[in-house]
């Protein structure tokens, strides 16, 4: 049942249709990065300079095309605990030595604004709060799915996927690593649905999303949530724009979870931009039922690191449940210095349970990046202060990317 998805393309690649003209683009995105962790009660710090590159083609003929893209990840400095190589003394810094087949997909356009999409593929959903792809660690989650996605009506769009085997950020050598679930690959039997209508302003979309995970490891992340997501802007004059969003979701156990549970998600964001400057403030509630271990609002396919705090403390939401009050602070320029970009941000976080009134911790992230032509280079901080949860937590990261 798992290489359903590439059955599927071989099916579409034998099609007569592939017979026009063959236009060719390379894809290269290389990354060299380093990451430097302070954990406590930990003696030894982490140190990991990693470099990732991604290459392959994406070749389009009429209605089809078809990509084919390779990664590899060298651990330049093995001075880290990658999850895989035994390291335990030092931090955790979830980039581990690989080198595998990331994506292998055709992609259908089809009348009335159809495309389909076969194969190990990317997947971003909306904000990428519940699927995405974990585009911040060198090793990109991928599914082996298809996915449908439909806009033949105005304003109106359908996004319908079945992914049987989710690819995951530990690459080829992953397992079950001293008492942590850290797979290479994850079976089951994944549904993500979305329905979204655009209005003047914002978006609406409507979303059910069935994680089923097969391996036993991992049965306590199998679950059904299903909610709906409001998010747009509005131009208040020609310089000051506003911006919100509001979640809410539900969430029960799924498959062979053998815990019984159920849980809500709440989320409340509202922000301003003023020429270059962007002012954001929201609140997001992980609910917990009883306070047992998993039985909290979970999301173990989504782009984690983009939300919580950077030191990537809440990867994994406590028993007793997340509330996240934060504010972030931004300002970019262009064409500055003689770079095309440059962007400063900052955030705080205050992070407490959602039951028995627990305050975890507050965290303060801040972030430079500078962009020229293709090169992005990029500087970042996150500082955990723990209160009740965790330990303190220091991070550190300076990176180069170049991408065609």
């Amino acid at each position: 049942m798992r290489a359903l998805p590439f059955l599927a393309l071989a099916g579409l690649v034998s099609t007569p249709a592939l017979a026009d003209p063959i236009a060719l683009k390379p894809i290269v995105d290389v990354r060299l990065r380093y990451e430097h962790v302070e954990q406590a009660p930990l003696t030894r710090d982490a140190d990991a300079l990693t470099a990732r590159i991604r290459s392959g083609f994406e070749a389009k003929t009429g209605d089809f095309a078809f990509l084919a893209e390779s990664e590899a990840t060298l651990a330049m400095s093995p001075a880290y605990n990658s999850g895989l190589n035994g390291k335990v003394d030092r931090p955790l810094v979830s980039d581990p030595q690989n080198i595998e087949l990331n994506r292998l997909q055709l992609q259908y356009h089809g009348p009335d604004k159809t495309i389909v999409t076969v194969g190990r593929q990317r997947i971003n959903l909306d904000d990428q709060r519940f699927v995405g792809a974990v585009g911040w660690r060198d090793n990109e989650q991928t599914f082996d799915a298809v996915r449908f996605e439909w806009s033949g009506v105005r304003n109106l769009k359908a996004d319908l996927t079945y992914a049987n085997n989710v690819r995951t950020i530990w690459g080829i050598d992953g397992g079950n690593s001293f008492g942590a679930a850290r797979l290479s690959e994850i079976g089951g039997d994944n549904v993500f649905a979305n329905l979204g209508f655009t209005t003047r302003i914002g978006t609406l979309t409507g979303f059910a999303y069935l994680v089923d995970q097969d391996q036993k490891q991992v049965f306590v992340n199998s679950s059904q949530t299903y909610g709906g997501r409001f998010a747009g802007a509005w131009p208040l004059s020609t310089l000051v724009k506003l911006t919100y969003a509001a979640s809410f979701a539900s969430q029960s156990n799924y498959h062979r979870n053998p815990n019984v549970y159920h849980a809500n998600y709440y989320l409340g964001e509202a922000g301003v931009a003023v020429k270059a400057l962007t002012l954001t403030g929201g609140y997001e509630v992980l609910g917990a039922d009883k306070g047992v271990a998993v039985t909290s609002f979970q999301t173990p396919l989504a782009t984690l690191h983009k939300f919580n705090g950077w030191a990537d403390k809440f990867l994994v939401t406590p028993p007793n449940g997340l509330r996240d009050l934060y504010g972030t602070i931004g300002y970019g320029w262009k064409k500055k210095a003689g770079l095309d970009a440059i962007g400063l941000t900052a955030s705080y976080h205050r992070f407490d349970s959602d039951r028995l009134g627990l305050h975890y911790g507050n965290e303060i992230d801040a972030q430079a990046s500078f962009k020229k032509g293709k090169y992005t280079a990029l500087v970042k901080y996150a500082d955990y202060d723990a209160d009740t949860f965790a330990t303190d937590t220091r991070k550190f990261w300076v990176s180069l990317e170049w991408a065609i």
